[in-house]
């Protein structure tokens, strides 16, 4: 068929052409090469306002089950710092890979929850006891006493002094509503109370006025008692048994004291105020002893309801700050939680890095639209040595020359693309993503419209200057508007709406659905390949219409 013939023609005349190799395959890998190792960790990676803190999580956690709480320790802090929109929480797993992090400067900070951390948070309390762990110094929550650890880097001290901070007031926020729950609980139970008893013991004697005060409690005692129906009989019963065979003189003397009761009270009430005579009752007298047992019953869960009541703003019985400070439970937020991964790569050319997921795809975009100079050069040299008149004179079809034409820069266009994508991840260690079978289509139609624009330049351009001029200025120009010059994240939204019109956009947001996300949208890329394929027809029936074969 003449198109092949056309076809294998020109394609001899592309792959003998020493330029085409160059541009189309070593340039890119230099530059790939060079930005690869000349950008930092950072590049490709999507803004984030948010406060990075790196926790390396070791604790294994208590022993046995517990009513609080339910998780390790070191969960609840991590949960609590989680909660916090403005901070992003990086786990890392090793504490060998946060040591290495801090020593290269790539961390300003990391928390190091030990694996004794529970066990030592559990312990934490205001009781004196002999396991009990004090966590607080003159500065804070001093960490060593928690089992946990703060690996900083010396060249970065005020990154490092933020992340400290937020540690401390996350600590503070876990810790003290813990030791003030487990303190309250102790408030008037039956220990408390037992010691409070034993300390009183030790106040001797009893002041009078303290005996004079308790004259009204005396007074009522006293009224109750005397007033009672059945107090007559046991004073009856007990003069008998004292006055033995003789009942009359012991009902006398009972009946005396029946009638006589209103005496008796007024005397006791004058010698309570008879400041001599309490000195001489109270200086045996122990504060300690009037705290019974029975009465440390009764009175110890009063003075703990009395305390509650005199801090009403607060919940002393909780474990959790949102509790104590009666406010809004903070529950920790999955979506700022993220697990570390190495995004700089290793070895000397930092193969893995993330940047090749941008770079690779960025200049395989960018320089398959290179190929404007390759055919353009092709279309110039076939003018000046009179091909083009000769296949005017031939029987054929402006459609079949150009179709003879654009075959083999279709196929140098493909083979680049797959050059490129293969070289990414044999030399850089770039990955092709969860789907790469879609990879196929999305080269095919770039190079569709890449050879399109092409062929439409090198109709129009008449010399080697043009092409070079015209297809330079272009592709630089796509370049930078589309975003291959410059991770199309930092776009502003209005430049990414814009940057549509050209097909490198296109091309460029379906590898980032298939090499830098997860879990791609097919449709979105199935749409940028469509995009592409009608980019390719346009600038092909352009080509058409202007191709010019004098």
């Amino acid at each position: 068929m003449p198109i092949l013939t056309l076809a294998a023609k020109d394609l001899r005349l592309l792959l003998r052409d020493p330029r085409s190799a160059v541009i189309l395959l070593v340039t890119p890998l230099l530059l790939i090469l060079v930005l690869g190792l000349a950008l930092g960790e950072g590049f490709g990676e999507k803004p984030d306002d948010r406060l990075r803190i790196s926790v390396v999580n070791l604790d294994r956690g208590l022993p046995g089950k517990v009513p609080f709480p339910e998780k390790p320790w070191s969960e609840v802090v991590i949960d609590d710092m989680s909660a916090t929109q403005d901070i992003r929480l990086e786990i890392i797993r090793d504490r060998g890979e946060a040591e290495r992090l801090i020593a290269k400067n790539r961390r300003a900070a990391v928390i190091v929850f030990e694996e004794d951390f529970s066990e030592r948070m559990h312990r934490c309390s205001f009781l004196t006891s002999a396991d009990s762990v004090n966590p607080f110094g003159r500065d804070g929550v001093r960490l060593n006493q928690l089992g946990a650890s703060l690996l900083n880097d010396r060249t970065q001290p005020v990154s490092a002094s933020i992340i400290e901070q937020v540690t401390q007031v996350t600590l503070l926020r876990v810790v003290i509503p813990w030791m003030i729950g487990k303190a309250f609980a102790r408030v008037g139970d039956e220990k408390f109370m037992e010691l409070v008893a034993n300390r009183l013991n030790g106040v001797k004697p009893i002041a009078p006025e303290v005996l004079q005060e308790l004259d009204p409690v005396v007074q009522k005692l006293l009224v109750a008692l005397t007033s009672d129906k059945d107090f007559p009989k046991i004073v009856l019963d007990e003069f008998r048994a004292t006055k033995g065979s003789n009942f009359f003189k012991a009902s006398e003397d009972a009946l005396v004291i029946a009638n006589r009761k209103g005496e008796f009270q007024r005397a006791v009430h004058k010698a309570f105020q008879n400041r001599a005579i309490m000195e001489r009752v109270g200086k045996d007298v122990a504060f300690g002893e009037v705290l019974t047992p029975s009465v440390q019953k009764q009175v110890g869960p009063t003075v703990k309801r009395g305390v509650g009541d005199l801090f009403s703003n607060y919940n002393f019985e909780a474990t959790r700050w949102s509790d104590l400070v009666k406010s809004d439970t903070r529950e920790g937020v999955a979506a700022n939680r993220i697990e570390y991964h190495d995004t700089a790569g290793s070895g000397v050319l930092n193969r893995g890095a993330l940047r090749y997921q941008i770079l690779v795809p960025s200049y395989t975009v960018m320089f398959a639209f290179f190929l404007v100079l390759s055919v353009g050069w092709l279309f110039v040299g076939e003018r000046k040595h009179g091909t083009m008149v000769r296949l005017r004179a031939a029987p054929l079809t402006r459609g079949q020359i150009l179709l003879g034409k654009l075959l083999p820069c279709l196929a140098v266009s493909l083979l680049q693309g797959a050059f490129l994508l293969a070289a990414g991840q044999l030399l850089f260690g770039m990955t092709w993503g969860s789907r790469p079978e879609l990879l196929l289509p999305l080269v095919a139609s770039t190079s569709f419209a890449a050879v399109g624009l092409a062929i439409l330049v090198a109709s129009v351009a008449r010399t080697e200057t043009q092409v070079a001029v015209y297809g330079t200025l272009l592709v630089l120009v796509l370049g930078g508007v589309s975003g291959s010059l410059m991770p199309r994240d930092l776009m502003p939204e209005q430049m990414k709406t814009i940057s549509l019109v050209t097909p490198h956009a296109w091309a460029l947001d379906a590898y980032n659905q298939l090499l830098a996300t997860p879990a791609p949208d097919i449709s979105a890329v199935l749409t940028a390949c469509a995009a592409l394929c009608a980019f390719g027809a346009v600038f092909t029936a352009l080509a058409w219409w202007r191709m010019d074969l004098e």
